[in-house]
């Protein structure tokens, strides 16, 4: 049954087809048979911008002056001012994964024998990240535990590289927020996949190798070894919290050190509140004196025998001086949680709540200024100074480039999760295209490292080696993953056609991107480290099985799309499987049941009636009568 929905714009009928198509042929009266010449469109090109704004030339002096005011000046300005509350949303967004599951990442932490799995430490670090929502407080979590001897750096390196994948999972849910567009939301959704993809596939080759060599150990104690250690506790540099301080600390302030405590063993962190009552304190060193109950040994004669004695144990109180460092208040911080008698479980949710609400605000607002601004040819230049090559032989530079450029604004603004987030919804409205994208995003996992450095420069003598040959650790570990995915062509499109997948089935069924957050992000690190805990016979009898159906799945995927003659004729596709086996049609439709309360609704109903008609008698349908070709109708997919 063909179905013609009616443009609310200006009427014109839109035919659904479940192909995307091209409109430029005619019909012919009585004839839809044209319909099937159509070509397809590429729905990864970047879309035309278009300006329908008065030109330039025709303005009068004061709509030219409004338009520079304005549209060019004002909006600017708008746009600086959202990326700023954008950039604070995702600060309160990390305060508040931090307040509901930083303590319990520190207990993970804890348990050290865990930690001695390289698989268990790989989850453990994925999950913390997301929890904390910052790969730097994860890896200052892992520097203090080697420093103080509770992990070794061997351990520690699974650790970072869950760090790596778990500070993706923001640009992944920042993406979800571009859902109202179907092209947009493939688009933004597949940018920040990529990201995902890489990380994880850097995982799966370079883990084992870690595992049975050690190459990432041994380099970066090379590496450090060979280098003049000196603690400079200057080497700190904050260049994006300066500015965004002084608005998040009005709001919220959290003592990470906490979560530092309970991962290093001290039980007494567990009942304190990561809530910081104190901005400033100051250590004073006194000295007391103690007096303890001691058994002191001595030799006594004994009566009656002139040359002989013998060894008397007796308890004794003994007085010493002991230095004592007390912890002294100074400056009472001034958020707005300073005096609250309520958890930190509470103002976490209301934190979470505020913030996703200040997220998503500016997402939409966002978007919606890029798109006014970005018309015309602001549009056409933008868009060929990004996604440009360079000329003649040097194009295979580019990629370089942008991999440099990725980890300076990185390093800029102090995050992989604000460069990369800010990037997602730039790839959503199409002024950058995911090819660019992704050696962005590569320039970001290095550039992310160079923040870990900086911060180990700062530690103090007794950490600094540790803290150093982790931090190399995570910049190897990243260097390795680009030399792997990126140089090699054919390597190099794996993660963005496996992202582009994942964009796709986006597009058709939005339910999936949360489905994906839930399961890349929590229920697949979470049912791995259960088997790992649970011992080693068990991960290998369940990942073992799965491992070897889904690689094999995979390359007869491939073999059906490049080279189908080799494949007996019922494998040449996936029909002779169950349906809900290799579609996700039977799951949308148990999803679009759940959600079916808006389509009983008699409103909505008579909405979709007045703008919708059946053409299913199409042939009693005079289209002589209609007087149109396929140059008047606009032809979408769904």
């Amino acid at each position: 049954m063909l179905q013609f929905n009616l443009d609310e714009a200006n009427g014109v009928p839109l035919f659904i087809s479940p192909f995307p198509v091209e409109s430029k042929i005619p019909i012919e009266p009585g004839d839809l048979a044209n319909v099937d010449k159509v070509k397809e469109v590429d729905h990864w090109a970047l879309p035309e911008l278009q300006d329908n704004s008065t030109k330039w030339a025709d303005l009068s002096c004061s709509g030219k002056l409004k338009r520079v005011i304005v549209d060019y000046f004002g909006k600017l300005v708008c746009l600086i001012g959202l990326l700023y509350l954008f950039i604070c949303s995702l600060s309160f967004l990390g305060s508040a994964f931090r307040l509901l599951g930083g303590k319990a990442a520190g207990e993970a932490f804890a348990s050290n024998e865990v930690l001695s799995n390289p698989v268990c430490g790989l989850m453990i670090g994925v999950l913390a990240t997301v929890l904390v929502q910052s790969s730097s407080t994860t890896t200052s979590i892992v520097v203090s535990m080697v420093a103080a001897e509770i992990l070794y750096v061997r351990q520690a390196i699974p650790i970072v590289m869950g760090a790596n994948i778990g500070t993706s999972v923001t640009n992944t849910l920042v993406a979800m927020f571009q859902a109202h567009d179907r092209n947009e939301f493939r688009r933004a959704f597949a940018g920040a996949t990529v990201h995902d993809v890489f990380n994880w596939l850097s995982v799966i080759c370079l883990l084992p190798l870690e595992i049975t060599t050690g190459y990432l150990y041994k380099l970066s104690g090379v590496i450090v070894r060979s280098m003049n250690l000196e603690s400079n506790e200057d080497a700190k540099v904050e260049l994006i919290k300066i500015i965004t301080k002084p608005f998040t600390s009005k709001i919220i302030e959290v003592d990470k050190k906490v979560i530092t405590k309970i991962a290093i063993g001290d039980s007494s962190a567990i009942d304190d509140s990561m809530i910081k009552h104190w901005c400033e304190t100051t250590e004073v060193t006194r000295l007391i004196n103690v007096t303890m109950e001691t058994n002191v040994t001595s030799e006594m004669s004994i009566p009656n025998a002139s040359s002989e004695t013998m060894n008397v144990t007796t308890l004794q109180n003994i007085t010493s001086l002991v230095e004592v460092t007390d912890k002294i208040p100074l400056t009472k911080c001034s958020h707005l949680f300073v005096d609250t008698e309520l958890s930190d479980t509470i103002v976490g949710i209301i934190l979470l709540a505020g913030a996703l609400a200040m997220l998503c605000i500016c997402l939409v607002l966002i978007v919606k200024l890029l798109h006014s601004l970005l018309r015309g040819q602001i549009a056409i230049v933008i868009k060929r100074t990004i996604n440009a090559d360079f000329p003649g032989k040097l194009s295979w530079l580019t990629g370089y480039i942008a991999i440099l450029v990725g980890a300076g604004l990185t390093l800029l603004v102090q995050s992989s999760s604000i460069f990369t987030s800010a990037l997602t919804p730039l790839i959503g409205i199409g002024v950058v295209s995911l090819d660019r994208a992704y050696p962005l995003t590569l320039g970001a996992n290095i550039g992310t490292t160079g923040t870990g450095l900086l911060a180990a420069m700062a530690s103090s003598d007794g950490k600094l080696a540790s803290a150093l040959q982790i931090a190399f650790c995570h910049l190897l570990f990243n260097i390795s993953g680009i030399l792997i995915w990126y140089p090699i062509p054919c390597m190099r499109k794996v993660p963005i056609r496996v992202a582009k997948i994942f964009g796709n089935t986006t597009a058709k069924y939005r339910w999936f991107a949360g489905l994906y957050l839930v399961l890349m992000f929590f229920l697949l690190p979470g049912l791995v480290f259960a088997l790992s805990v649970a011992g080693w016979q068990y991960l290998v009898a369940f990942g073992v099985p799965i491992l070897t159906i889904a690689t094999l799945a995979i390359l007869i995927s491939v073999l059906q799309v490049k080279a189908p003659k080799c494949l007996p004729h019922f494998l040449r596709t996936w029909d002779f499987l169950p349906k809900w086996m290799h579609s996700l049609e039977p799951f949308d439709r148990v999803v679009n049941r759940m959600f079916s309360c808006c389509r009983k609704c008699p409103c909505c109903k008579k909405s979709r009636k007045s703008n919708s008609y059946d053409v299913s008698h199409i042939s009693q349908i005079p289209l002589q009568d209609c007087n149109t070709t396929l140059d008047s109708i606009k032809i979408t997919s769904v």
